[in-house]
This record gives C-alpha cells, sequence and structure tokens, in this order.
C-alpha cells in the first residue's frame, strides 16, 4: 500500500546537513518526496512510497545516525499523488 506523510521535524535541523540525510534515507528505501528548510527553523518532509518504507524512514528522522539534534516529528497523512524523485529545497 503506498503511503504518503508530510512531517514537520523540529530542532536543530538546519544548516546540519539533515535534508541530505532524508534525502538518503529515501533514496535507499527507493521513496519519493522532499526536504525543504522553512522560515521557522523546521524541516518540511514528504515522503511517499510503500507503508512500511515510509515508517521506516520516519523512524530515522529522529534516530541516532540523524544530523543535528532532531527533537520533534509532527507527520501528517496525505493521499498519495504518485510522486517520483526526491528534492531538497
Amino acid at each position: 500500500m503506498t503511503r504518503r506523510v508530510v512531517a514537520l521535524v523540529s530542532g536543530d535541523v538546519q544548516g546540519v546537513g539533515y535534508r541530505w540525510f532524508v534525502r538518503g534515507q529515501a533514496a535507499a528505501r527507493g521513496l519519493a518526496g522532499s526536504a525543504t528548510n522553512l522560515a521557522d527553523g523546521r524541516v518540511e518532509v514528504v515522503l511517499e512510497g510503500p507503508e512500511d518504507d515510509v515508517r521506516a524512514v520516519l523512524d530515522a528522522l529522529t534516530g541516532p545516525d540523524a544530523p543535528g539534534a532532531p527533537r520533534d516529528v509532527a507527520p501528517t497523512d496525505e493521499d498519495p499523488v504518485g510522486a517520483s524523485g526526491f528534492t531538497t529545497g
């Protein structure tokens, strides 16, 4: 089953390579989406793909290998849109 999640990640997540970490995690599992810095210091992460893979990347967002100091992940499910590729902005 395909799942799409938009997650807002707070903490020390800008200027530490966090978006590139997310991109690598998503690529390793073949997920589409994006990781974008927000003006308020959070990073918006969009993930779309198989449910188990999305869940694994969500878990990694605050895991011990994540750069910086991510504190909180607030995920919201959305309807899948058939996304492809992964961007960092």
